[in-house]
């Protein structure tokens, strides 16, 4: 699976930009799949026979987007300015490297701004917001910078897929690479019911995509396979490190976008339980993912997650346990039998 995962950490799919990520999916997934098709929002949606039909309809879904930027002007001497999409963490801007979908190739560039000397002592230590950031390509004006961008495009903070410290993964985009990673492993996997796999577009900024596709399938029962963040580091306590590297999947029994069904919670814990599958239980009230669109679908929609621990989430290097990746898909796989009688 960790070479799956360092697959689709390469190409950039910032929220409403996720077509070449997309296009790598579908190609790993469509021989395994009775049906794939993608829907007008831009979801991959995967139809999969199992060894039988459950009762209720289950959607399995991971979201293809990442967080990033999308510029937004360029000024008189070629700079780029630009707006974030989705959560970033504006103290880790400064100085990165950063790669922008241009209108050939990669562009490559840095984060800049106005040299601390210049700055005040108050202003050179305050963390600088977006409007006062600018990304250097290295062009000379404006029109030399148009040759290459168009406003509009979307880029990312940069970082290299690294194996490190005994089983730990490195990367940008872990956040949702995870969960597509686990979801292309079940699409080729022998499933113990019919499940329709949706990778989804646009989580990143509200949502989005994962309403519309649970708007068209309608299911009964919906699992969302996210990364979640994990603060197990430093001198923080242990009720607030919401959860633990190499512990296993996370679930959620409630965050900001949902109250999860309290039967499929139970019943994912005694299934972890029940086949010594490593499973911990998410320690905050905390975020959100596709859970939050999807369980209000039509009459309700029955909804559980399952996350990985990420540290460092929503940068350039966030860092998982390939233990953990292998818990939850193992956890995923074997709630199956478990789901398709309810």
């Amino acid at each position: 699976m960790l070479k799956t995962l360092e697959k689709l950490c390469a190409p950039i799919a910032v929220s409403g930009d996720e077509k070449r990520l997309c296009s790598i999916i579908k190609n790993e997934v469509e021989p395994f799949c009775d049906k794939v098709y993608t829907d007008l929002a831009g979801n991959l949606i995967c139809q999969k026979r199992g060894k039988t039909a459950a009762k209720s309809k289950i959607m399995i879904a991971a979201h293809m987007d990442e967080v990033g930027f999308v510029i937004t002007s360029v000024t008189d001497d070629g700079l780029l300015k630009f707006a974030s999409v989705g959560g970033i963490d504006e103290r880790i801007f400064l100085g990165k490297k950063v790669c922008i979908c241009g209108k050939k190739e990669l562009v490559c560039g840095v984060i800049g701004t106005v040299p601390p000397h210049l700055l005040s002592k108050e202003r050179s230590s305050a963390v600088l917001k977006e409007d006062e950031l600018y990304i250097n390509i290295g062009a000379e004006s404006k029109e030399d910078a148009l040759l290459n961008v168009s406003l509009g495009d979307c880029g990312t903070l940069t970082g290299d897929f690294v194996n490190f410290g005994g089983g730990k993964i490195m990367s940008r985009a872990l956040d949702d690479r995870c969960g597509c990673a686990v979801l292309i492993k079940l699409l080729k996997s022998e499933l113990a019911c019919d499940i329709t796999a949706v990778f989804t577009v646009q989580e990143e900024i509200g949502l989005r995509g994962a309403q519309i596709a649970a708007s068209a399938i309608k299911p009964d029962i919906a699992i969302v396979i996210d990364s979640t963040t994990a603060c197990d580091v430093n001198d923080i306590p242990d009720e607030k490190t919401v959860c633990n590297l190499n512990k296993g999947g996370v679930v959620s029994f409630m965050d900001r976008g949902c109250a999860y069904d309290r039967e499929l919670f139970n019943l994912i814990l005694k299934t972890a339980e029940d086949n010594n599958i490593p499973a911990q239980v998410k320690r905050a009230v905390a975020g959100a993912n596709d859970s939050a669109s999807i369980h209000k679908i039509a009459g309700g929609v029955r909804t559980a997650a399952i996350s990985l621990p990420c540290r460092y989430i929503h940068s350039p290097n966030s860092v998982i346990a390939s233990e953990d990746l292998n818990s939850v898909y193992a956890l995923v796989l074997a709630l199956l039998p478990e789901i398709k009688e309810l």
